[in-house]
């Protein structure tokens, strides 16, 4: 078996290593740290992540919408996509080590708009897309209600983990819920 490998960033990795979080900044301004960042997406995928790379994109509305409307056919910028991780076959993603769990990009200026219209500190706001991301990663979906009551509780259990608010709850005085 494989002991260790490298990292994305030339660590030596292990099997029991926590998840390796490599967070990408296109722009800083109102951007939360990478050890912020690496953190909720730590509490978001749990034992599931030990020993898994993941990448944190962050970007500005011009890649944002250009990502959203090449993958999803959505022609503007959303808050939060996940992409899988993609090679010739599921085989060959479950031998590479360490195993990638695939990419997450937040748009910085969506993040922003959505906190201040919602009534939610930037912090909350940026915390709740980076574990909803990650729990898309790990299967999670809200395509179906079913779906989406499981993954909002799970949300919702590691964002009172980490001392943050329901991310759904409507703060007082706020006009739009999601």
């Amino acid at each position: 078996g494989v002991r260790g490998a490298r990292s994305a960033r030339g660590r030596v990795m292990r099997r029991s290593a926590p998840l390796s979080v490599a967070v990408q900044a296109t722009l800083r301004r109102g951007v939360p740290s990478a050890r912020r960042i690496s953190g909720w997406a730590r509490a978001a995928t749990g034992a599931r992540g030990r020993g898994a790379e993941l990448v944190v994109r962050i970007v500005g509305l011009a890649e944002g919408k250009r990502l959203n409307l090449g993958w999803r056919r959505k022609d503007y910028a959303t808050n939060v996509l996940s992409f899988p991780p993609v090679a010739s076959g599921a085989r060959h993603v479950a031998r590479v080590w360490p195993r990638p769990l695939g990419d997450i990009v937040i748009c910085a200026p969506v993040v922003a708009r959505e906190a201040r219209a919602q009534g939610k500190t930037l912090e909350a706001h940026w915390a709740h897309l980076v574990v909803h991301g990650a729990l898309h990663l790990l299967g999670y979906d809200h395509e179906r209600e079913s779906e989406a009551v499981r993954m909002e509780r799970r949300e919702r259990r590691v964002l009172a983990v980490l001392g943050l608010p329901d991310p759904y709850a409507v703060p007082q005085g706020a006009g739009v819920a999601r």
